[in-house]
């Protein structure tokens, strides 16, 4: 095995390292999150949570697929003219694989695991107001939950393949705008 082979292996053992860290701390980040807006407040505060909860995973579902259907051409232009950006894309698109493992599987799974809580605290306090310990409730919220997320990320995926382009430079203005990425 060449000594490119080694670190290249090496490399992809630190990606899962730094996965595992980055899921531990950002879990922990909007569990926090979550559970501070959650303590006390009533139904309008808790649909909103959760309502953040499925669209923050929806978009990063959205920004995970464009990066890897995207045709990273335009945007090599872009950085070639020094648009603002273009840098950004470039980057992005070259690091498609992590970016996509990022925003799909430790956001968007993150995400999910977050709602499923919040819905669960939604329903227990749906169940102590009207009084009842129905198992129905339970499924109709988990399927109603289930059904926007689903559908949103099928909606996004479509968006997200037909217009990458479009997805991943809105992407690098943000990125750029905050000055994530630059050199």
């Amino acid at each position: 095995m060449s000594d490119k082979e080694k670190n290249k292996k090496k490399r992809k053992g630190h990606w899962a390292l730094r996965v595992f860290l980055i899921s531990v701390a950002l879990s922990a980040v909007l569990s926090f999150f979550s559970s501070t807006a959650l303590a006390g407040t009533g139904y309008v505060v808790a649909l909103s949570v959760l309502a953040v909860f499925i669209a923050l995973g929806l978009v990063f579902d959205m920004i995970g697929v464009a990066v890897t259907a995207a045709d990273p051409k335009p945007f090599h232009s872009m950085a070639a003219h020094k648009e603002k950006g273009g840098h950004e894309a470039v980057r992005l698109l070259s690091k498609a694989n992590e970016v996509s493992s990022f925003c799909n599987d430790v956001v968007g799974d993150i995400c999910g695991i977050v709602s499923g809580s919040t819905a669960a605290v939604i329903v227990t306090e749906l169940q102590q107001n009207f009084n009842t310990n129905t198992v129905l409730l339970s499924i109709g919220v988990t399927a109603l939950i289930s059904g926007i997320t689903i559908g949103g990320k099928a909606l996004g995926k479509s968006v997200a393949i037909n217009d990458s382009t479009k997805v991943v430079y809105r992407v690098a203005r943000i990125m750029h705008a905050l000055h994530l990425f630059r050199r």
